[in-house]
């Protein structure tokens, strides 16, 4: 099981949509314009997006140059009656990973939607596992293991550590994570956020003084670095 995101708005093509993606085991969201888009991106963090071309506020060209520029890996499929070979071009130049015309068949499409999610290990297949440094995320055991010793997190720790995983690198607002894993209640607080993360930092990293994976972006939020390869953001 995946949750993708459907960007379309045409609200009867969406509907076909999502019923067909959720009879095939998905858990689908969707948003009817561009900035609706990179929002539930942002708030959701989606293992694959949907995305439509001729959207209202921001077309999809520009809602996808708007991922890949704030660092987003998530898979995007352009679904759009734009069929011209530059049009293609344009969405592969940008970061799609596949380009579907309509009119087209639902069941090629949901063979595509596997197979984008299959090479993007977001597959939701049983003992999926995550790894940072020493780190190792067993995700349907829902336990962590450091240097191969189990870690004892709380369910919102483990939440939030997902959370943050599942963006890849990029970052994830404060108010994102308190929706993604507290639910946006007003009682939450903004603080809770820094605390759970100094937690995770206090458990997971070798230094929490002077962290290498789980960063602060200064006026933004948090995202994860994976690896030595991958940059810091300031």
């Amino acid at each position: 099981m995946a949750r993708i995101l459907i960007v379309e708005d045409n609200a009867r093509l969406a509907y076909g949509l999502r019923n067909n993606l959720e009879i095939d085991g998905h858990v689908v969201d969707v948003a009817e314009d561009g900035p609706q888009g990179l929002e539930a991106v942002a708030s959701g963090a989606p293992d694959l997006v949907i995305l439509d071309l001729m959207l209202p506020g921001m077309n999809g060209y520009q809602v996808l140059r708007s991922l890949r520029d704030q660092g987003s890996g998530v898979p995007v499929l352009i679904l759009t009656a734009r069929g011209e070979e530059a049009d293609k071009v344009t969405g592969f130049r940008l970061g799609a990973d596949d380009y579907v015309t309509k009119p087209f068949g639902v069941l090629e499409l949901l063979a595509r939607v596997t197979a984008i999610l299959r090479r993007a290990g977001r597959d939701g297949q049983p003992n999926q596992v995550e790894t940072f440094g020493s780190v190792e995320i067993r995700l349907e055991q829902r336990s962590v293991l450091r240097d191969g010793r189990e870690v004892q997190l709380t369910p919102k720790e483990f939440d939030l550590l997902v959370a943050l995983v599942r963006r890849r690198g990029a970052v994830a607002t404060r108010t994102a994570l308190m929706k993604e894993v507290w639910g946006h209640r007003a009682a939450i607080l903004s603080r809770t956020v820094d605390t759970h993360i100094a937690e995770l930092r206090r458990k997971l990293e070798e230094h929490p003084g002077e962290p290498r994976h789980i960063l602060t972006v200064h006026r933004s939020g948090y995202r994860l670095r994976s690896s030595r390869r991958d940059t810091d953001i300031y």
